[in-house]
């Protein structure tokens, strides 16, 4: 079936005898067994439920996996991975990385016992050279958070298979919509759900896809034991969410092109990050292995001054962490993604005072313009 299809059916799986069109909320902590030793295939709804069962199936199809296990948010999903990791194990992760991510590997994973090099991932060799023996998986986000580097995948899961490793994909940014990792050699996708999957800015969730039945049991079981499983109502969100997930990207992508040719012949703009320009480096790797370039960019200002006046003075964009909502938001990255990064890692980066990242949503692309002109101008126009 085509993906917005898919996007509206989700899966074959029904569970009732109504005929409901819409997935039944099964608000149940547990369930009642038929015998001795006999069970309907639910339990208890940590280990699985019939909504969140539904879901899972559903985004399964979306990335092409073998299965998909649905968490309380995206952080929940990422620690929840990280525990498939040993003591001593040592993990390649891309450098410009969410700072939810950066926060849990430099202060929980470290301390758990594993060890991380944090590179630019959009080199290949810059990788290779930090494989060692302990090393047990490269963890890459394409296009980063929130310089958008774009990495090419498939030259990353080369290396991997060449060296054992497994290849972890944050697909949050451009969704199965856009880019299927799995497709492209890499072992694992995870999710923030909580972004254009669900769509609305109401709920939280998480996901993890997997390509491998052995490692999706594994998971599974972990999932089961640490109990950050996702509750049956945001199941039924993210279900509602997910249905109209191809039409609003198609919408934003568009959109957000408009955005970044109007901010990019601004003078008081001195940079536009979004891999979907010509000029943005990996534009190129971009048209190969993705079919769209998403709804997300980056801008920087000539000076902390305009950042900051655009973020007072923006009315339909609102400032406000999160992305891949109906609403536009905009978000200051030194002072809330990635907050906790020490500063002079991150201005390293290129996140400084100039920096702001913007998420695109369903308003009017002219409207949208126009509350950047007057937040960046006033009442002068600059076009």
């Amino acid at each position: 079936m085509d993906f917005s299809t898919l996007c509206v059916h989700g899966c074959s799986k029904r569970y009732d005898t109504t005929g409901s069109v819409s997935v039944p909320i099964f608000q149940s902590a547990t369930f009642v067994h038929p015998g001795v030793g006999l069970s309907t295939g639910f339990d208890y709804s940590r280990a699985q439920n019939p909504t969140r069962e539904y879901l899972e199936q559903t985004v399964a199809n979306l990335e092409g996996g073998a299965d998909a296990i649905a968490f309380s948010s995206g952080m929940a999903a990422i620690t929840t991975l990280m525990e498939i990791f040993s003591p001593g194990d040592h993990i390649i992760a891309t450098d410009d990385l969410y700072g939810g991510s950066h926060r849990l590997f430099s202060h929980i994973s470290k301390k758990n016992g594993l060890t991380f090099d944090f590179v630019d991932t959009t080199d290949v060799q810059n990788i290779k050279k930090c494989i060692r023996n302990e090393t047990r998986t490269v963890f890459i986000e394409t296009p980063t958070n929130p310089m958008m580097h774009v990495t090419d995948i498939a030259a990353v899961s080369k290396l991997c298979r060449e060296n054992s490793l497994l290849l972890v994909v944050d697909n949050t940014f451009l969704t199965p919509y856009f880019q299927r990792p799995l497709q492209l050699g890499a072992d694992i996708v995870v999710h923030s759900g909580t972004k254009y999957l669900g769509g609305h800015n109401d709920t939280l969730a998480g996901f993890i896809v997997v390509s491998d039945a052995a490692l999706a049991e594994r998971l599974r079981f972990l999932s089961k034991t640490t109990g950050a499983c996702l509750s049956p109502f945001d199941s039924w969100l993210l279900i509602r969410g997910i249905k109209t997930l191809a039409v609003r990207l198609e919408r934003q992508q568009q959109t957000a092109f408009r955005i970044a040719e109007w901010l990019s012949k601004q003078d008081k703009i001195r940079k536009v990050h979004y891999p979907g320009l010509p000029s943005h480096p990996g534009y190129e790797i971009s048209k190969k292995q993705t079919s769209g370039f998403g709804a997300m960019l980056s801008f920087e200002t000539d000076s902390k001054e305009t950042a900051h006046r655009i973020l007072e003075r923006v009315s339909i964009i609102q400032y406000a962490e999160s992305l891949g909502g109906v609403e536009s938001l905009i978000t200051y990255p030194m002072l809330q993604t990635h907050a906790d990064i020490p500063q002079q890692e991150r201005e390293a980066r290129g996140i400084g005072e100039c920096l702001l990242r913007l998420s695109v949503g369903l308003e009017a692309a002219d409207d949208l313009i126009e509350d950047l002109r007057q937040a960046i101008y006033g009442g002068k126009a600059n076009v």
